[in-house]
């Protein structure tokens, strides 16, 4: 993603190499239900309401994310 400007960077996925990593950010100015952005190193992007950001954290930390790292 090219312009992050005014974006509040929460963390950067991978960070090994220079190729665009993923990153997740929180962009104060966006709508409610826009307001968590993850972008990927294809220039791709993912828009969500904290709430649904909220659900994806709940989810990963009661395991149901792991088998996805391991696959």
């Amino acid at each position: 993603m090219d312009d992050i400007t005014g974006l509040e960077p929460l963390a950067t996925f991978c960070g090994e190499c220079n190729c665009g990593c993923p990153q997740l950010f929180v962009d104060p100015n966006a709508p409610a239900d826009r307001r968590v952005l993850l972008t990927d190193d294809f220039g791709q992007r993912v828009q969500m309401s904290v709430d649904q950001f909220a659900s994806l954290v709940e989810e990963a930390k009661a395991g149901k994310l792991d088998g996805v790292a391991t696959a």
